[in-house]
């Protein structure tokens, strides 16, 4: 699988929480097309979920439907490798090494650390600190030149960018380089009902988001009740007219339309006709992507995810080796 003039991929998803719309239109809407063009490696990043408390059997009906995400959003398993984080040891065995390249310094720095633990962070797990280091793992293990993410993770990547050059200027060439790749509209998706705070799945108010697995028709409800702004003209304005811009930026994506031409289309309209005409095509683009989630039997994905881990398996084996030599590991 993969060719060798191509470029390599890497990105995953946690199976924690409900996948919203902010994930499929930062992320997973994204990864698709890049099949076609680049080596693609997707993962489900099931190691960084038990950073939090998590529930065992939740937690593995999570991994199972992640994976059916990825397909429903796209993800040809003939064209791209599909498998479970915690199956290729190798992750847990490279981050360890890199730990020892890591600085504590490196770890302060980072933002969204500070925003999850909030004021527990003497209480919160050792790995809710450490993951950046793990993620800079998965994506070094595979080669991996380009990361596509959102706007929040940008500054992991600069990490495993920093501990890549950091391991290589120490023990020699080792680790491509990595760079992210975000999507300048709808890399942040912002909440229904408050268009100046992150879309989340940890939010604990439904109306913030939509989950992909939402009833349909209480989804076009929410688009509906969305937070718009005092003056009602269609216009993108993200700094003056947060709610509307978040709207267009959802249409514009979702269904692959120029803002402008979205702005021209409601000119003189107002916000209720435009969001009655967003949430049909809302409603009506889940049932469809539910139709397909709902396609693939749990048994399919569990065969599915271990086939495609003895795929990857090598891969990440001769990247680990390499580095364990480099270090002095391997007699």
């Amino acid at each position: 699988m993969g060719t060798a003039n191509k470029k390599s991929i890497f990105s995953g998803v946690k199976p924690s929480g409900d996948l919203h719309l902010g994930n499929y239109l930062g992320a997973l809407s994204q990864w698709a097309p890049l099949q076609e063009e680049y080596n693609c490696i997707f993962c489900v990043v099931d190691l960084h979920a038990i950073t939090v408390k998590q529930d065992p059997e939740l937690l593995n009906q999570r991994i199972i439907e992640i994976t059916k995400h990825y397909l429903a959003s796209g993800i040809d398993p003939a064209k791209s490798i599909i498998f479970q984080q915690s199956a290729v040891t190798a992750h847990a065995e490279l981050a360890w090494l890199l730990n020892c390249t890591a600085r504590i310094a490196d770890l302060n720095k980072m933002t969204q650390f500070k925003e999850k633990a909030g004021k527990n962070q003497e209480t919160v797990s050792v790995g809710l600190y450490d993951y950046p280091v793990l993620m800079a793992a998965d994506i070094l293990l595979y080669n991996t030149e380009i990361v596509p993410v959102g706007e929040d993770q940008v500054q992991h990547v600069e990490l495993a960018r920093e501990l890549a050059k950091r391991f290589n200027h120490q023990f020699g060439e080792t680790f491509i380089i990595p760079a992210a790749k975000v999507r300048k509209e709808g890399a942040r998706i912002m909440g229904l009902d408050n268009p100046t705070k992150k879309m989340g799945k940890s939010d604990t108010a439904s109306s913030n988001y939509i989950a992909m697995l939402d009833n349909p028709s209480m989804a076009a409800k929410k688009i509906m009740r969305a937070a718009t702004d005092s003056e009602a003209t269609i216009k993108y304005d993200k700094e003056n007219k947060p709610g509307i811009s978040n709207l267009l930026t959802i249409y514009s994506i979702l269904f692959n339309a120029k803002i402008d031409s979205i702005e021209k289309k409601y000119a003189g309209k107002g916000y209720g006709e435009f969001k009655k005409d967003l949430a049909v095509l809302v409603e009506n683009f889940l049932v469809d992507y539910q139709k397909r989630f709902n396609s693939y039997s749990n048994d399919d994905i569990i065969g599915l995810l271990k086939s495609h881990a003895e795929k990857v398996r090598p891969i990440a084996e001769k990247t680990l080796t390499e580095a364990k030599q480099k270090i002095g590991l391997r007699l």
